[in-house]
């Protein structure tokens, strides 16, 4: 039990030190993965070691992925796009169905989308949206983010839920349609049913996206332009993907068609595309724009830090053999193969941070219980993809992104965030009993 308390005893002295010592989160994540690292025994070397490995591999993809993903929210926020995208919304869905509105467009660009990508696209538009309706934040963005969250967690193409359908041999298609037939309640109930609750929590955009002025009709850009020009990074991976199913790999294009399909260079190229688009088409100086979008990146500076420190301390847990110690504490339990899944995911989630992280551990841990009769693969896949996403807290990089953009106290993100995240998770497992009941 002792690395169980260890654990337990690093996540309560990273909330001490951020919420009553009112430290850095950067350097608290840092102290942490110290004390945690030493008190696992690890050498002071391989703690240092670790962390670089973790930082550096969150880093890796996500200060291209937020740095890209910035510049473009301030190209289509700056332009009037967003405000363009705005009114076309409020006018097809109404103000009272609004959150409805963000919650399609989250679940429908999430699908082909890592969350981190989706996330930076869509925010400046909800932030807008309630700058322009006078709506609370929670009520507009929750919704949104749910959907990302869903699709993130439980539905191929996504890293995690492709990669242990194939560890468990689980038919892709099926275990995509039993996971809509999930994701569509779970989204419903943790978005615009749960999001009013909140009305009265008030978060607040990242000052770069606020105080934009409301320009003339005249002035904006056309719906469709801004439309494209937002989704483009959308655009361009499902049309590698659904392109890569009808050009043989022999073919000298397949290369190409298939590398437009990496959310990096998907990124680049709608920023290229912004530039144009939003920019220089509409008579912007290029020394404008440049000057616009370092100012966006320096914006996000702190935020690539927090998820940095994040990045570490996950990267310190899983080389002090955590994941594997709490996972053997549970796989010898009499409980269904299902909620053992579940469980499994949810506790290495909880302790380790990581959804994909605890997705890919657990599925290693219970992957002799797919074979047993009357066990479903494709269920295995989701309720291991459920508890994944279960009680997301300070050990997890998507805590700090949603706390940052929405600046919130780490409080009212326990309550918001992490009760989004939780309520996705019990209703996924829940789900899962119930089609696990007619199949």
């Amino acid at each position: 039990m002792m690395p169980l308390l260890i654990v337990l005893t690093g996540v309560l002295l990273l909330l001490l030190l951020i919420t009553v010592f009112k430290l850095n989160a950067f350097i608290s994540f840092t102290l942490v993965c110290l004390f945690v690292g030493l008190a696992m025994g690890l050498p002071l070397n391989a703690i240092i070691d670790a962390l670089k490995k973790g930082m550096g591999e969150t880093l890796g993809l996500l200060v291209l992925i937020l740095g890209f993903g910035a510049m473009l929210g301030k190209l289509v926020a700056d332009s009037g796009a967003a405000q363009q995208i705005t009114q076309t919304l409020v006018g097809a869905f109404g103000l009272k169905r609004i959150h409805w509105a963000l919650m399609l467009t989250g679940f429908i660009v999430g699908i082909p989308m890592f969350y981190s990508v989706g996330f930076v696209i869509l925010i400046p538009i909800a932030f807008t949206i309630a700058e322009a309706t006078g709506l609370p934040l929670l009520l507009v963005g929750l919704p949104m983010l749910a959907s990302l969250s869903v699709t993130h967690g439980y539905l191929p193409p996504h890293p995690a839920p492709t990669a242990i359908a194939a560890m468990f041999h689980a038919d892709i298609g099926d275990t995509m349609m039993l996971g809509l037939l999930i994701a569509i309640p779970a989204i419903i109930i943790a978005g615009p049913i749960l999001s009013p609750r909140f009305k009265k929590i008030k978060a607040k955009p990242l000052a770069d996206f606020t105080g934009h002025e409301v320009l003339d009709e005249k002035d904006l850009p056309s719906t469709f332009i801004s439309i494209l020009t937002a989704l483009m990074p959308v655009i361009l991976i499902a049309f590698s993907g659904i392109a890569n199913h009808f050009i043989p790999k022999e073919n000298a294009i397949y290369p190409y068609i298939e590398g437009i399909g990496n959310p990096v260079l998907a990124m680049l190229l709608s920023v290229l595309f912004a530039i144009w688009s939003l920019g220089v088409r509409r008579g912007k100086r290029i020394p404008d724009i440049m000057d616009r979008l370092a100012h966006a990146v320096s914006s996000i500076a702190m935020i690539l830090l927090i998820l940095a420190g994040a990045g570490g301390l996950k990267e310190v847990l899983v080389a002090s053999g955590i994941s594997e110690y709490l996972g053997e504490l549970l796989r010898h339990s009499q409980m269904s193969p299902l909620f053992l899944a579940w469980l499994i995911a949810a506790v290495i989630r909880v302790s380790v941070g990581s959804a994909t992280v605890a997705g890919m551990t657990a599925a290693g841990i219970v992957l002799p219980l797919a074979s047993l009769p009357h066990v479903s693969p494709e269920l295995m896949v989701l309720a291991i993809g459920s508890g994944s996403l279960m009680l997301s807290h300070v050990n997890d990089g998507g805590f700090w992104m949603f706390k940052e953009y929405f600046n919130l106290s780490v409080k009212e993100t326990f309550m918001t965030w992490t009760v989004m995240e939780t309520t996705i998770s019990l209703v996924g497992l829940a789900g899962v009993f119930i089609i696990n009941h007619f199949i």
